[in-house]
């Protein structure tokens, strides 16, 4: 009965052992995910992929191809698609729709929150008030483990929300 005991013991024993061992390997690997979407946002390199849409008008619209923000210190790339009322017709013969831009000249501003997400604000300063899709402005809110919301205010749109996450710029 004694050994009975013992053994139930040194099970017990381990068994929690190894519960603690995998609990604190999972807030490593959640301080490591952290560190690295701050080291992101701090460098200002990444890639926003997006995975739905959210218009102003009408529902969500789950995005099967991939779309992205790329944000590098000095450029913007967006290839996003667009889901919405225009106010401004494009040139004829123009097939090309979607927010679709490169901007080099931009302010980027970050703040992070006592929760510990982070907002962050990119506006293009190489506005083309002719363009149809100019954009005003880029709103990131993304969460410490890089989960993200976009918003996309635009001159002659209705603005479009997305969410995905950020990841490395490769």
């Amino acid at each position: 009965m004694k050994e009975l005991t013992l053994v139930l013991a040194f099970v017990f024993l381990v068994g929690g052992i190894t519960i603690s061992q995998a609990q604190s390997t999972k807030k490593e690997k959640q301080a490591a995910k952290v560190a690295a979407v701050k080291k992101m946002i701090d460098d200002g390199n990444y890639v926003f992929e997006a995975n739905i849409a959210y218009p102003e008008r009408g529902g969500s619209r789950q995005l099967t191809s991939e779309y992205d923000l790329k944000v590098v210190k000095d450029s913007v790339t967006a290839f996003l698609p667009y889901f919405g009322q225009a106010y401004m017709a494009p040139n004829p013969g123009e097939t090309e729709g979607g927010i679709k831009f490169t901007s080099t000249n931009f302010n980027y501003t970050t703040k992070q929150r006592k929760n510990g997400n982070w907002e962050i604000s990119i506006k293009p300063k190489d506005k083309n008030v002719l363009d149809w899709r100019d954009v005003q402005q880029l709103r990131l809110d993304v969460s410490e483990d890089g989960y993200a919301n976009l918003q996309v205010i635009s001159t002659s749109r209705d603005p479009i929300s997305f969410s995905g996450y950020l990841k490395e710029k490769n």
